[in-house]
């Protein structure tokens, strides 16, 4: 079995991080509440500077992966990507993060696992 908080309060928890350090947060979709899967729009200044979401790894832990590493993301593939997300997963989570250092929030959550 795996360690993990239950999907509403580590999307809270994101919120209260991002807020406590002068960001904005904004959850634009819920999803299960115990078990969602986590996806973040990270953003700096109204422009997109990452998409993470929160994966099951090969050893069964739970790690940040940068999707936007493969392939870049605007405001249209956003949007596009949430659509077919919630197509196949209507539990996941979507939060929107604007906030003053995303290269440095980016850095600190996917090292973090």
């Amino acid at each position: 079995m795996t360690d993990r908080l239950p999907a509403r309060l580590e999307a809270a928890a994101i919120r209260r991080r991002v807020e406590s350090e002068g960001g904005f947060a904004t959850i634009i979709q819920r999803g299960d509440p115990d078990r969602g899967a986590i996806t973040l729009l990270v953003s700096e200044k109204g422009k997109i500077a990452a998409v993470l979401e929160r994966q099951l790894d090969a050893g069964f832990a739970y790690r940040w992966r940068d999707l936007s590493a493969d392939r870049p993301f605007d405001e249209a593939a956003w949007r596009d990507f949430l659509e077919k997300k919630r197509k196949f997963d209507p539990d996941f989570w979507a939060i929107e993060l604007d906030i003053a250092d995303a290269q440095r929030f980016i850095a600190e959550t996917t090292a973090l696992g």
